[in-house]
């Protein structure tokens, strides 16, 4: 993987991160003093962005474990110990697995698979 490869990644992986911010500040706005078209819209807008987020999850997901099996810089004895970590604490491990196995490689000069 290329560095701009990496940054995209990067970017990717950090996004529903951020969502996440964004929904807990989102949801705490909604109140009682709404009407019922300003709740529909924000709740629409909400839903939109939730599953957008979801489904770009899913695609990280893919691109991690493919990644994961296809790099020689994860050992090999700690692959399965990724995937399951990767699949149960994606949106930590993810940004973490990126640092270590994406991006500290490139920073070592090495080519990444």
């Amino acid at each position: 993987m290329n560095r701009s490869a990496a940054i995209v990644l990067a970017i990717a992986t950090f996004l529903p991160v951020g969502y996440m911010f964004y929904f807990f500040a989102a949801f705490g706005q909604m109140d009682d003093q709404m009407t019922p078209e300003e709740f529909q819209v924000k709740f629409e807008l909400l839903f939109r962005l939730h599953l957008s987020t979801m489904a770009l999850m899913v695609g990280l997901l893919i691109i991690y474990i493919v990644y994961l099996f296809r790099t020689e810089h994860v050992p090999k004895d700690k692959k399965a110990l990724w995937a399951v970590v990767l699949f149960m604490g994606n949106i930590i491990a993810m940004p973490v697995f990126w640092f270590l196995y994406v991006w500290k490689p490139l920073q070592r000069g090495g080519v990444n698979k």
